[in-house]
């Protein structure tokens, strides 16, 4: 009669129970969101008319995902450790990509760009660091605001210059409406990374 190992089954009965945890609909709207990524950059790098709407099109419905996937893990109690990080890192991904091609056409300033790109790179950090030592550390309301004021600053400047600018209801300028508003994630960017320092760091001299 063959010996089985109790240790091992557990074992890969718990890795299969994480990986079902993780395998939900938040996670994988998450994953889309960064798959829509390189159709996005592939259609905004040319943008005329018809491609800049394609791409605006496209920009939205991976940011409406970032709405999704939170509503649906808070709603389904599907709120894993992997979504934790991955959303972070999905929009991150989704937002710089569309800055750095708005910086190629000259619609954003390239030291806004920077500023921002440091900041993330300076949570991410952080970010990472905690991981190691067991932390997690969630998105805050505040570095959400940020990304719905990123996501409306490059929807009009993404649009800049196509029908929706010359013929909008009460004649705004798309370049002017979207600058303001990056101003505001600048902010609110600047902000909220202030804080997350403070927290990470906070909890990593505790653990420590």
């Amino acid at each position: 009669m063959p010996i089985i190992d109790t240790y091992n089954l557990k074992t890969l009965s718990g890795q299969s129970t994480v990986r079902k945890r993780n395998f939900n609909l938040p996670n994988c709207l998450t994953v889309s969101r960064i798959l829509l990524i390189p159709v996005f950059v592939l259609l905004f790098a040319s943008p005329d008319e018809v491609r800049a709407v394609a791409s605006a099109i496209v920009f939205g419905a991976a940011a409406l995902t970032d709405l999704l996937d939170g509503y649906v893990a808070r709603r389904r109690k599907q709120i894993t450790n992997l979504g934790k990080l991955l959303d972070p890192v999905a929009d991150k991904l989704l937002i710089v990509s569309a800055l750095v091609l708005l910086v190629q056409f000259q619609r954003v300033a390239t030291w806004v760009v920077i500023v921002m790109i440091a900041r993330e790179i300076a949570v991410t950090g952080l970010r990472a660091v905690a991981a190691r030592e067991g932390l997690i550390v969630a998105a805050d309301s505040m570095g959400k605001w940020k990304v719905v004021f990123q996501v409306m600053a490059i929807l009009f400047l993404i649009l800049q210059n196509t029908s929706f600018d010359r013929f909008s209801l009460f004649f705004l300028n798309f370049h002017l409406v979207g600058t303001f508003l990056l101003y505001l994630a600048l902010g609110l960017a600047l902000f909220s990374g202030w804080r997350y320092i403070v927290d990470i760091w906070g909890k990593i001299r505790m653990s420590s």
